[in-house]
């Protein structure tokens, strides 16, 4: 995915917020499901995926595909939202992958993002699971040497 001509903020000197503003609303009214603030969100990541690679110095003239947007995803949701990840997801009508390759295709249709020939929907199916992703890093460890207690078997106090 790439950012067209014509971006959300003028800091990445990508063109008019007017028309980003407008693209939007279209989207918006057209299909409600997201939450505005996802389609920002979902800018942002893509964003954060693109100063990433340049960070990293990956092949930057080649596009974003869908897993790597993904993945950018979860970094960048993960370092803005920690442990509020998936209450913020959920909010804003978010629950899987699947729901960003949504967005990226309705994104692309108002011409906010572009797109290569070989981009599909498909590329965001079976990206990862969000409970793996998104709550169980910030689920607490069992202390070594304890086993956890079966359903049903008491809990033993230290």
């Amino acid at each position: 995915m790439r950012f067209p001509p014509q971006g959300r903020r003028q800091s990445h000197g990508i063109g008019s917020t007017h028309h980003f503003t407008e693209a939007l609303d279209q989207l918006l009214a057209a299909d409600p499901r997201y939450d505005r603030e996802a389609y920002l969100f979902l800018q942002d990541a893509l964003d954060f995926t693109m100063k990433s690679r340049k960070k990293q110095k990956t092949d930057l003239s080649r596009h974003v595909t869908g897993q790597e947007l993904l993945e950018g995803v979860r970094v960048f949701a993960l370092k803005e939202y920690g442990p509020m990840v998936s209450t913020v997801f959920e909010t804003w009508g978010i629950s899987k992958c699947e729901d960003f390759g949504e967005m990226v295709f309705n994104l692309i249709r108002v011409s906010i993002f572009g797109k290569t020939d070989t981009d599909t929907i498909e590329d965001f199916r079976n990206g990862y699971d969000f409970h793996e992703a998104f709550v169980k890093p910030f689920q607490p460890e069992g202390r070594i040497g304890t086993p956890k207690p079966q359903p049903g078997e008491p809990v033993q106090k230290s």
